[in-house]
């Protein structure tokens, strides 16, 4: 019999997958691939949010985690997964020049600031006030992440594709039962397709539509992440990652003509220089109202479990739930309130 059987294989997936082998579980990952937002995330963390310069919410327990994680699997899947490059955050007044300086005299945020403001060399990026750093920073590659995750798992025979049918799970009193698969517990880690799991759909989870393009511009020469209305992210080869719309009514994974023109709108007032375009990509996001995540256990079924809702920061928050849930339900620790599912339980 296995330990766990996880349904989804997106960042939460992943980071539940790998804490529990890593305590010598036996595990079976179920995905369909049909819907994942982390094959288009940017992959950025960054603990501060830099529209009102604040920290976020555990950011400095969760780049902790974050650090070692991600060097776990660089090393168990031979490749580079995480990259870290500072953010240059564009400042356009002299009110927001006073505003960086304010929060670097924060104790909580300023530690993840610089308190000297930057003045860009590059011409193809002109701003007269100036960019502010911020440290700690970077981003993962999600895609490759993603792709060699699946064969590693592939290899090991914890893999199985197909579209999860919630019909054919039993609950008993020891164990779940799919098909003819029995395992002690069962994790859904779907994203947005938990809105078809009849188990955690009373869930609010609220789909955030992003569309990216990846552009080639082989004048800009940008070494740092930039922030602005955007984000740009060099990937290399003078390839570089833009990002991202956001959209709370349509919920199909299509890009589209409107956040195309929306991102080409924001470049041409980023930047000055020709460019590209190699890809244009979009997801689905699980964002939840209260801007939490979904983690826990079942209020009836109590060998069913969730990890959802990590919203624009799977990066950053995947590590740390899974570890949570881990601890939930192996050592019967209590969650956060913040991130119990039991919030919404009974409403």
């Amino acid at each position: 019999m296995l330990d766990y059987i996880i349904v989804g294989s997106g960042l939460g997936g992943i980071a539940f997958c790998d804490t529990a082998l890593n305590n010598n579980n036996k595990i079976l990952v179920i995905n369909d691939d049909l819907e994942n937002s982390s094959k288009i995330a940017a992959g950025l963390y960054n603990p501060v949010i830099l529209k009102r310069f604040s920290q976020v919410w555990h950011a400095s327990e969760q780049l902790v985690l974050l650090t070692a994680f991600y060097k776990n699997l660089e090393s168990k899947l031979n490749v580079k997964l995480d990259f870290k490059i500072p953010i240059h955050r564009k400042l356009v007044s002299i009110e927001e020049q006073n505003n960086w300086y304010l929060a670097t005299d924060k104790p909580n945020v300023g530690q993840f600031l610089s308190s000297k403001l930057l003045q860009t060399k590059n011409s193809h990026l002109d701003n007269p006030f100036g960019f502010g750093k911020v440290l700690q920073t970077g981003y993962v590659d999600t895609q490759t992440l993603l792709a060699h995750y699946k064969n590693f798992l592939t290899l090991n025979n914890n893999y199985l594709q197909e579209t999860f049918d919630y019909t054919k799970l039993e609950n008993h009193e020891n164990h779940v039962q799919y098909k003819n698969i029995k395992a002690r517990h069962i994790v859904f880690a779907e994203g947005f397709g938990v809105r078809h799991n009849p188990f955690f759909n009373y869930l609010p989870v609220d789909g955030t539509k992003g569309e990216i393009l990846i552009i080639k511009a082989a004048d800009l020469k940008v070494s740092e992440i930039i922030n602005s209305s955007i984000y740009l992210i060099p990937l290399g080869a003078d390839l570089y990652k833009i990002g991202a719309t956001y959209n709370w009514e349509d919920k199909t994974s299509h890009p589209t003509a409107t956040g195309k023109n929306e991102l080409l709108q924001n470049i041409n007032n980023l930047i000055t220089c020709n460019f590209e375009i190699i890809a244009h990509s979009a997801g689905i996001r699980p964002t939840v109202k209260d801007r939490r995540p979904l983690v826990g256990t079942h209020h009836i079924h109590k060998r069913y479990h969730i990890l959802n809702g990590l919203g624009t920061r799977g990066v950053m928050l995947a590590p740390e739930m899974a570890l949570h849930l881990y601890d939930h339900i192996e050592n019967k620790t209590e969650l956060d309130s913040h991130i119990d599912i039991i919030r919404y339980a009974y409403k």
